[in-house]
C-alpha cells in the first residue's frame, strides 16, 4: 500500500548514517573528511548523505527498492500511472519525452516560445519541428499559448507528426486548451508532451488551471525545484498508461547521469511528501499574495501585474493566478532595468527581467513582509526612476522565419559575421535572454533586421544573453 507519509529515499539514508559504513567508494571527500572546507560550508548532515549509488540506497538507472518505491508514491500523489525521479533538472526530463517521442526524420508540433532545452532535444534526436507561430498579446510583448484552432490546423498540415509539445504554463502564466489539444492529438495518434515545468502548484489547488495529467497529456515535466521547494535541479517526469515506463527509462539513461546526487534524490522525496499531505494550503496562501501583490502594484500606477482578466478562451484559455508578472514599459523602464534596480537598490533577486516584463516567483517559501518589501521597492523604483515611456522597444516575441533543421544546421560549415553582417544568413547557434531561456534565435533561422535590432536593444539594455560562441555577442555563427 502507498502511503504519501513515507519518504523512502529519506528514510534509507537515515537508516545507512546509523550503519557506520567505512567508505571505500566514491565520492572522494569521504563524508566530507577530505575537503574540510566544503564540510564547514555544506554542513555535515549534507556530506554524509552525499554518498554513492549501492544496495540500501537503491539506483537511480534502476530502481528496484527505495527509489523504485519513492517514485510509486510520487506518481500517486501527481495522478499520473508513472513518475521517474530526475536530477538533471527540467532540461533532461524535457529531452527525454522528445526523444522518447520521435526519432531521425520524426515531426513534432510545438510553438516556437519553448524553452531552450526542446530545441537542444531536436538537434539531439533529428525530429522535425513544426513550428505553431503562438498570437502574441501586442499591449504586452508577450508570446502567448497555442490555440486549438492553430493546433488543428498544424495537425491537418502534418497528419505525420508523432507528438505535439505544449507549453503549460508559460513563464508569464498563460495556460492553453490542454483538455481539447490532448483530445485532438489522441484522436490522431499522436503523443502529447507537456513542458509543465512551472506548474508543479498545480497538481495541488483547486483555483490552478487543469494539470497535464487530468487533460490525459501523455508525459508532463514538472520543475519540483521551481515551485514545490526541492532543491535546484530536481524534477519528476510523469508518465500517462498509454506511456511504455520501462522503455521511457532506457531513454532517460541515454543522457541522465548515472552518479545520482542523494541530496537532489532525497530532496525530491522530502518535498513530495510535504506538498502531498500541505500542498493545498499552501498554494492557497501562494495565491493569497500574489493577489494582495498584484492589486497593491496596480494602485501604485503605471505597472501593470496581470491575471485572469487576460484570458480569451482561446490563446490564453486560462491563467496561473499564482505568477507575479508585471509590465514595466508604461513607467519608462525596460523590465531588465527594474530587474536590476530592485537587486542593486533595494537587496531583491527576483526571477526575471526581460524588455518589457519582470516575474516575481511566489511560492511554498515567501512570507508577507517579504511581499510588503516588493511593493515597497516598487512605488520606489517609480518614484526615483520612472520617465516617460517615449522610445521603448515593446516587442518580447519575433515569429522565426524557420530554413533549416535544428540539427543540420548546428552541425553545419558554418563562418563568424558581424551582427549587421549576418542579416539574411541562416543562424547555426542560439541566442537568447537567460532567463527565461526562450531563444531569440535558434539553428536553423533567418537572421533578420528586426532580430539584429532586439539583440542590440536587449544588450543596450543590460539582458543577461546566453547561447552563442562569442561571449560578447558581437558576432554570429552563420551557414556557409
Amino acid at each position: 500500500m502507498l502511503n504519501q507519509n513515507d519518504a523512502p529515499i529519506y528514510d534509507a539514508l537515515q537508516r545507512f548514517k546509523k550503519m557506520r559504513i567505512v567508505p571505500f567508494d566514491v565520492p572522494g571527500h569521504k563524508r566530507g573528511r577530505g575537503n574540510m572546507e566544503l564540510t564547514d560550508f555544506l554542513g555535515q548532515q549534507c556530506m554524509d548523505v552525499d554518498v554513492n549509488s549501492m544496495k540500501p540506497l537503491d539506483n537511480l538507472c534502476h530502481p528496484v527498492s527505495v527509489i523504485k518505491e519513492a517514485e510509486e508514491i510520487a506518481a500517486e500523489a501527481f495522478g499520473a500511472a508513472n513518475a521517474f525521479f530526475m536530477v538533471g533538472g527540467t532540461t533532461s526530463a524535457v529531452q527525454s519525452m522528445i526523444m522518447y517521442a520521435c526519432k531521425g526524420g520524426d515531426k513534432i508540433i510545438l510553438p516556437r516560445n519553448v524553452h531552450r532545452s526542446a530545441i537542444n532535444a531536436l538537434i539531439l534526436c533529428d525530429a522535425v519541428p513544426v513550428y505553431v507561430n503562438p498570437d502574441v498579446n501586442n499591449q504586452l510583448g508577450i508570446a502567448l499559448g497555442m490555440s486549438v484552432e492553430q493546433v488543428e490546423k498544424a495537425i491537418e498540415e502534418n497528419p505525420d507528426a508523432k507528438a505535439i509539445l505544449v507549453n503549460n504554463p508559460t513563464y508569464y502564466g498563460i495556460c492553453s486548451d490542454l483538455r481539447k489539444i490532448t483530445e485532438l492529438a489522441h484522436s490522431k495518434g499522436m503523443l502529447v508532451l507537456v513542458d509543465e515545468a512551472h506548474g508543479t502548484h498545480f497538481y495541488f489547488g483547486d483555483s490552478f488551471p487543469v494539470t497535464a495529467m487530468a487533460a490525459g497529456a501523455d508525459i508532463a515535466s514538472v520543475s519540483m525545484h521551481k515551485s514545490g521547494g526541492s532543491l535546484t535541479q530536481s524534477s519528476f517526469l510523469l508518465m500517462g498508461e498509454r506511456v511504455n515506463s520501462d522503455y521511457m527509462r532506457q531513454v532517460i539513461n541515454l543522457t541522465q547521469t548515472t552518479s545520482a546526487s542523494y541530496l537532489l534524490l532525497s530532496s525530491l522525496d522530502i518535498s513530495r511528501r510535504k506538498l502531498a499531505l500541505q500542498g493545498r494550503e499552501i498554494f492557497a496562501h501562494t495565491v493569497e499574495l500574489a493577489q494582495y501583490a498584484r492589486e497593491e502594484i496596480n494602485a501604485i500606477g503605471g505597472y501593470y501585474a496581470f491575471s485572469k482578466e487576460l484570458v480569451n478562451g482561446s490563446s490564453i484559455y486560462d491563467f496561473d493566478v499564482s505568477k507575479l508578472s508585471i509590465f514595466t514599459l508604461p513607467i519608462g523602464l525596460a523590465g531588465i532595468e527594474v530587474y536590476d534596480l530592485l537587486r542593486d537598490e533595494y537587496d531583491i533577486q527576483i526571477e526575471f527581467g526581460d524588455i518589457g516584463n519582470i516575474l516575481a516567483y511566489i511560492s511554498v517559501g515567501d512570507r508577507i513582509r517579504d511581499i510588503e518589501r516588493l511593493i515597497s521597492a516598487l512605488a520606489e523604483i517609480k518614484r526615483r526612476f520612472g520617465k516617460t515611456g517615449a522610445d521603448m522597444l515593446s516587442q518580447e516575441y519575433i515569429n522565426p522565419i524557420v530554413a533549416e533543421t535544428p540539427r543540420k544546421a548546428f552541425y553545419a560549415d558554418k563562418i563568424s559575421l558581424p551582427l549587421d553582417e549576418a542579416v539574411g544568413r541562416v543562424c547555426s547557434e542560439f541566442v537568447m535572454c537567460y532567463p527565461p531561456g526562450i531563444p531569440i534565435l535558434a539553428p536553423g533561422e533567418l537572421i533578420t533586421d528586426e532580430i539584429i535590432r532586439y539583440i542590440k536593444y536587449a544588450k543596450e539594455k543590460g539582458c543577461s544573453m546566453t547561447g552563442t560562441e562569442d561571449i560578447n555577442i558581437e558576432r554570429l555563427n552563420v551557414l556557409k
